[in-house]
């Protein structure tokens, strides 16, 4: 997959090919690395350790319900400022 040409930028920017792009599977917001290997550069897509670990742990039970939590601790502190009434 060679014969791919693009322009460098006055910022040293330059533009992924969608071809290499899609091949690649690099999105908007993906980190690339550049190697330079016998005078050749080299690009691979970086891969982020949060988004490779997601769904690595599993819940030990249902999420909880944070509105409900909440509501409590506010009613409990309501009740602590009024005197426990």
């Amino acid at each position: 997959m060679d014969g791919f040409v693009t322009t460098v930028t006055q910022k040293g920017q330059v533009t992924i090919p969608k071809e290499l792009r899609k091949a690649l599977k690099i999105r908007p917001k993906d980190r690339v690395a550049f190697e330079l290997v016998n005078g050749e550069v080299r690009l691979r897509p970086v891969q982020s350790p949060v988004l490779s670990s997601f769904g690595a742990v599993k819940p030990k039970g249902k999420p909880q319900d944070y509105r409900k939590m909440r509501a409590e601790v506010e009613e409990e502190i309501a009740q602590e400022v009024s005197g426990g009434a």
